[in-house]
C-alpha cells in the first residue's frame, strides 16, 4: 500500500499548491491513499467544508488535526474524513481517529498533541503514549496504521516514533512546518520523520510573512499574522509503502517552483 502525508496546508497558497502539485503526484506514484494536515487550511487557523471539499477533488482522502482544529465548526462530525487530537479531553467535539476502508484496504488515521509552546501551553490534554494505547487496544484490524503528531517538541516527536516502533505502520511529525531530514525506517518497521513540513510560500515564517513576526519580535508591537502570499512556493510530503501493516520504505517528497 502507498500512503502519501502531505504536510500542513497553509492558507490559500497551500491549498493552490496541492491543487498544482498532488493530482501528477498521485499519479506518478500510482499512490492508494492521501492524509493531509488539515489545521491550517483556511485563512491558517482550522478548516472550512467549502476548502475541505475544494481539497478533496485534487485527491485528499483523509484530513490529520491539530491545535486549530477547533477554530471553526461543522467540519469534525461523523460524515467527514477529519480528526482532531486524540487525547484532547473527554467531551471535546470530534473524533481524534477513525478506520478508513478503500477499494485496496483499509487505514486507521490517528492525531496525537504534544505539548505546545505558547498560548496553548498548559491546557489540558491527556498524556499521547497512554491514550495511542488504548486506542491501539480497541480500534478494529486495518491493513496500515498511520499516527500523526503534532507537537513542538523533537523530543517527543522522536521518541514516540521509537515507542511505536513495530505497532504502527508510520509516526508522522509535523506542526514545525519546516521539513526534517530524517525520514527513516525505524529498526521494527515503522516509517518515522520528526516534522514533513508544510505546503504554502517558501520564503516566509510558516507561512506568514516574515515582517510581520519580525515587529513583533523586536519591537514588542501587538499584531496579527498575516500570511505571505507572493513568491516561490513550496510543497512537501512523504510517501511510505507497507507491506502487511508495516512500513518497507519512506521518502520525503520536496517541490518548490515560483
Amino acid at each position: 500500500m502507498k500512503i502519501l502525508y502531505v504536510g500542513d496546508i497553509m492558507g490559500r497558497p497551500g491549498v493552490d499548491v496541492v491543487a498544482k502539485v498532488l493530482p501528477d503526484l498521485i499519479q506518478e506514484y500510482a499512490v492508494d491513499f492521501v492524509i493531509a494536515q488539515g489545521e491550517n487550511v483556511t485563512e491558517g487557523r482550522g478548516m472550512s467544508i467549502e476548502d475541505m471539499q475544494e481539497l478533496q477533488s485534487y485527491g485528499v482522502d483523509f484530513f490529520t488535526g491539530g491545535n486549530w482544529s477547533l477554530f471553526r465548526e461543522g467540519v469534525l462530525t461523523d460524515e467527514h474524513p477529519v480528526i482532531r487530537p486524540a487525547n484532547y479531553p473527554d467531551g471535546t467535539p470530534g473524533v481524534g481517529y477513525k478506520r478508513v476502508t478503500y477499494a485496496t484496504g483499509s487505514v486507521l488515521v490517528v492525531t496525537l498533541l504534544g505539548k505546545i509552546v505558547g498560548k496553548d501551553a498548559g491546557k489540558p490534554i491527556k498524556n499521547p503514549l497512554q491514550t495511542i494505547d488504548e486506542i491501539l487496544e480497541t480500534a478494529d484490524k486495518s491493513d496500515a496504521i498511520v499516527v500523526n503528531f503534532h507537537g513542538d517538541y523533537s523530543s517527543e516527536k522522536r521518541v514516540i516514533g521509537y515507542y511505536l516502533d513495530g505497532r504502527v505502520s508510520a509516526v508522522i511529525g509535523d506542526h514545525w512546518h519546516v521539513p526534517t531530514a530524517d525520514a527513516m525506517v525505524l529498526p521494527k518497521g515503522t516509517a518515522h520523520i520528526t516534522d514533513v513540513g508544510m505546503c504554502g510560500t517558501l520564503h516566509s515564517s510558516l507561512g506568514v510573512k516574515t515582517d510581520t513576526i519580525i515587529t513583533r519580535w523586536r519591537d514588542g508591537l501587538v499584531n496579527k499574522n498575516e500570511l505571505e502570499t507572493e513568491g516561490p512556493m513550496q510543497f512537501n510530503a512523504v510517501l511510505v509503502n507497507t507491506v502487511d501493516g508495516l512500513a518497507s520504505d519512506i521518502s520525503h517528497i520536496q517541490t518548490i517552483f515560483e
